[in-house]
């Protein structure tokens, strides 16, 4: 049986069976792959404590199905130090990465995304920068991204002074008087988003905007990582 080696990091693990794990690995070279890991649950292998979120690994997988078999594991550099609100935020990008990738489908532009985020957000600097521009590099490379700049009707640049609208599936369209919806920005915010100009402005329309391309993709199911930052950070709050 052929066996394959990859460089990949832990996306989400569950118990299987009684002494298994089912592990979803984000690869440089296969993209998402799907493995059991047999005889790990309740004892002290090396597999085990290697098997968790943000650590670098090298593994050993084989099988011709879309399920393989995890043979080996090891770390290929130490664990990315992520705490607070950090961790909450690479949580998410774990939890939409497994959902939003398809299996054995190699996505190299993807991954070097999701190192470089992980590496800014361990840095400690402004965290919603990274995951906006995380979430947009992602729609872009999976297919779903917007064109920010131009006006999807005449494919004109955007003017800084001007306003539009955000129509789900076809674009920015112009708009002549003010109108009440979450979608109608400024021509100069918009721009702002297209350049990664981050300011307040900038940084709340960019969220409008991934969140109506990605809400229709994750579908209904309310992600984990965004209800524990709640719960955390309400907690928190009446400390």
């Amino acid at each position: 049986m052929a066996i394959e080696q990859l460089n990949g990091f832990l996306l989400h693990r569950r118990p299987y069976r009684e002494t298994s794990y089912l592990v979803s690995i984000f690869t440089l070279e296969r993209g998402r792959v799907s493995a059991v890991v047999k005889g790990v649950r309740g004892s002290k292998s090396d597999k085990k404590s290697l098997l968790q979120p943000f650590q670098p690994l090298l593994i050993n997988v084989s099988g011709r199905q879309e399920l393989k078999n995890l043979q080996q594991v090891e770390s290929t550099a130490p664990r990315f130090g992520l705490t607070a609100q950090a961790l909450f935020s690479a949580m998410y990008l774990n939890e939409i990465l497994n959902r939003l990738l398809a299996v054995e489908i190699p996505q190299p532009e993807i991954f070097s995304l999701y190192q470089y985020s992980l590496q800014a957000l361990t840095a400690g600097g402004e965290i919603e920068p990274v995951l906006r521009q995380f979430e947009l590099g992602l729609l872009d490379e999976l297919g779903y991204g917007l064109d920010l700049a131009h006006d999807s009707d005449s494919g004109e640049r955007l003017v800084s002074d001007c306003y539009y609208q955000l129509i789900p599936e076809q674009g920015l369209r112009a708009v002549l008087d003010k109108i009440s919806s979450p979608y109608y920005f400024s021509g100069r915010v918009l721009l702002q988003v297209a350049s990664g100009q981050w300011d307040n402005s900038s940084l709340h329309c960019a969220k409008r905007i991934t969140r109506s391309a990605l809400n229709p993709l994750l579908g209904s199911k309310p992600l984990t990582s965004r209800e524990l930052f709640k719960q955390t950070h309400f907690a928190s709050k009446g400390r």
